[in-house]
């Protein structure tokens, strides 16, 4: 069964959003999704100060199987990319919710954070697809 972490909130989509104390949120793809990815050999971030809107493609992943492209789970501006995906696009399979994060942003309403899923209501996202 993959990780989910509870302080997190997910997207349908299979992004995850984190809150960090600084009001900045911090998004990755899931554990779920770098599973059924496969080996990550790529990854296109959004640009610095990009503005970004929920449900719309904010970068791609690509892995040995498949290209993906990944959503943005809340509006915003991009405020930092991990740079260590240019060089090390496989972090992304070894800690998808530590190093493997992909990028932070300012959001336009932290509300927002609260339209996405909890771990368990992605959990139920998750077992719908393999059915």
């Amino acid at each position: 069964m993959s990780e989910t972490p509870t302080e997190l909130k997910y997207a349908s989509t299979h992004e995850w959003a984190r809150l960090e104390e600084d009001g900045q949120v911090t998004i990755g793809i899931t554990d779920h999704a770098q599973n059924a990815l496969g080996d990550v050999v790529y990854v296109e971030l959004p640009e610095l100060d990009q503005q970004v809107n929920a449900g719309e493609e904010a970068g791609v992943v690509e892995s040995v199987k498949a290209a993906s492209d990944i959503y943005a789970p809340v509006s915003g501006v991009v405020t930092a990319i991990n740079e260590r995906l240019e060089d090390a696009p496989e972090t992304v399979n070894q800690d998808p919710f530590g190093d493997g994060w992909f990028y932070r942003i300012e959001p336009d309403d932290v509300a927002d954070l609260e339209d996405l899923l909890s771990a368990e209501g992605y959990l139920e996202v998750c077992e719908d697809d393999e059915h």
